[in-house]
C-alpha cells in the first residue's frame, strides 16, 4: 500500500543525503537481478526501495498559497526496510508508546543468537526467528517469577544485523524495574542497578532455545540448504545441538535507566531501524559502495568500508524479514491483551496519580515537526507563505510535470 508523502518530502528532501540506498539498487539493481535468482520478497524490497518518493509512484501537487511557488510531493514506499520511511513510523509508533510508560526505571538487556545458527535461520528465518522470541520471552518472565515473585513485562526488538551488514541475530529488550505480584496486591520493585544475573540469563535462554530448535526439526519444520545440507541426518543434528550446549551464549545487560523520560528516546534508535541507514553512506562510484560503520573492538571508533556493489546488495538483502513478521513484540504486563488492566493496576499501586499521556492521533505534519523540529509546509521559495495541496499527481501525469520544470518555472494553477 503507497503512502502519500505529503506531509514529510518538502523537509527532508532539504536535508536528503548525497548518497542513498535507493541509488545503490538504482544504479545496480538490475545487474544484480540479472545474476541471482531472488525470492519475491527480496525483488518486491529492493523495487519498493527503487522507486521511493520518485515520479513512478505519484503524488500531490503543491502550491504556496503566497508566491504560488509549486512543487510535486511524491509517494513514499511504506516498505518497512526502506530507509526513507522509518522516520514517520517511529514517530507515531513511539507517540503510542507514551502511555505505556511506568514511573520506574528501566534495564535494557541483549540476548544475541550463536553464530553458529546463522546458515540456519537465513534458510528459516520465520521458523527461528520466531524461537529467538519465544525462548528470550520465557526466559525473561520465567526469572521475574521466580526472582522477583511476579509479572514483568519486557519490549523485544529484533536485529538481524551488525556494522559491517553481516548476519547477526539479537533481540533488545526494555524491562522495567519490577514485576506485579502474581495477585496483583502489590508492586515488587527491583535493584536500582541489578534485575538478573546475565550468567544464569544466558544458561537458561541458551537451553530454551536448543530445546525449541530440537522441537521444531522433530516436527520437520526445518529446512537444510547449502551449508546446513549435513543436518539433515537425525542423529547429526542432535549431536551439533549437542555441541552447541557448550559454548557460551551471549545476554548483555547495558546501564539501567533512572527514569521512564529517558526511555523512548532511547528505545526509538532500535525499533525502527534498518541495516543501513542513508548517513551512513559515503560514496557510490565505479561498482563499489563505501559507507561508515563503528568499530566495536577499537573503543567504537568510526571506520569506512569499502564493498563491490553486488556483495554490498547481497549483504542488504540477508536482513529482509518474511511478510508480515513482527519484529517488535510486547510480553508480560505490556502484552496488548492484557496490558490495559495490568498497567492501571501498576499505577495505582505505584502511586502514580499524575495525569498520564494521552493516545492523539497526530498527523504525519506535527509528528515530523516534533521529531525533526522543522516546519515541513513552508514554502522554500519565499519563506512566508504555506504550501497547500491542489491536485493529485498520478504516476503517468509526475513525469509531465517533471518534465516541464515545475521545480523552476512556477506553473499555472489552472
Amino acid at each position: 500500500m503507497l503512502a502519500v508523502n505529503d506531509h514529510q518530502t518538502p523537509a527532508l528532501s532539504q536535508l536528503r543525503p548525497k548518497m542513498e540506498l535507493a541509488d545503490v539498487f538504482r544504479l545496480y539493481a538490475s545487474a544484480y537481478r540479472n545474476c541471482n535468482r531472488l525470492p519475491l520478497a527480496h525483488l518486491k524490497v529492493m523495487r519498493a526501495i527503487e522507486v521511493c518518493r520518485t515520479a513512478a509512484l505519484g503524488g500531490h501537487l503543491q502550491q504556496c498559497d503566497h508566491c504560488a511557488y509549486q512543487r510535486p510531493a511524491y509517494n513514499s514506499c511504506r516498505n518497512r526496510h526502506c530507509p526513507k520511511c522509518q522516520s514517520l513510523c517511529k514517530a507515531r509508533w513511539l507517540e503510542d508508546r507514551k502511555a505505556d510508560l511506568l514511573p520506574v526505571g528501566y534495564f535494557h538487556m541483549v540476548f544475541t543468537l550463536t553464530h553458529e545458527l546463522n546458515p540456519l535461520v537465513l534458510s528459516n528465518k520465520k521458523v527461528l526467528l520466531d524461537l529467538l522470541f519465544k525462548a528470550v520471552s520465557e526466559t525473561l518472565l520465567e526469572f521475574g517469577r521466580k526472582n522477583l515473585g511476579g509479572k514483568i513485562g519486557l519490549i523485544a526488538v529484533l536485529h538481524t544485523w551488525d556494522q559491517t551488514l553481516l548476519d547477526h541475530f539479537h533481540l533488545h529488550c526494555l524491562i522495567p524495574a519490577g514485576a506485579l505480584c502474581l495477585d496483583q496486591s502489590r508492586w515488587i520493585a527491583a535493584r536500582d542497578n541489578f534485575l538478573f544475573s546475565v550468567r544464569a540469563l544466558s544458561k537458561v535462554y541458551r537451553g530454551k532455545m536448543l530445546d525449541l530448535l530440537q522441537q521444531a526439526n522433530d516436527k520437520d519444520r526445518l529446512k537444510f540448504v547449502g551449508r546446513c545440507e549435513g543436518l539433515t541426518d537425525t542423529d547429526h543434528f542432535k549431536r551439533w545441538v549437542e555441541r552447541l550446549r557448550e559454548k557460551k551464549w551471549v545476554v548483555y545487560a547495558k546501564k539501567p535507566f533512572s527514569n521512564p523520560e529517558r526511555v523512548l528516546d532511547y528505545l526509538g534508535r532500535y525499533t525502527h531501524r534498518v541495516a543501513i541507514s542513508n548517513n551512513r553512506i559515503i560514496s557510490i562510484e565505479e561498482g563499489k559502495v563505501s559507507f561508515q560503520y563503528r568499530d566495536r573492538k577499537t573503543e567504537k571508533k568510526m571506520r569506512r568500508m569499502t564493498l563491490r556493489a553486488e556483495e554490498f546488495i547481497r549483504r542488504f538483502l540477508l536482513h529482509v524479514l518474511p511478510a508480515s513478521f513482527m519484529r517488535i513484540r510486547h510480553y508480560g504486563i505490556l502484552a496488548n491483551r492484557t496490558k490495559k488492566e495490568e498497567l492501571g493496576c501498576c499505577r495505582k499501586l505505584l502511586a502514580d496519580e499524575g495525569e498520564r499521556p494521552k493516545v492523539v492521533n497526530k498527523s504525519s505534519k506535527e509528528l515530523m515537526e516534533e521529531a525533526g523540529g522543522v516546519d515541513v509546509w513552508v514554502c522554500p521559495e519565499c519563506k512566508v507563505g504555506r504550501m497547500i495541496i491542489i491536485s493529485e499527481l498520478p504516476a503517468e501525469l509526475v513525469k509531465e510535470v517533471e518534465r516541464e520544470g515545475c521545480q523552476g518555472p512556477r506553473m499555472d494553477s489552472s
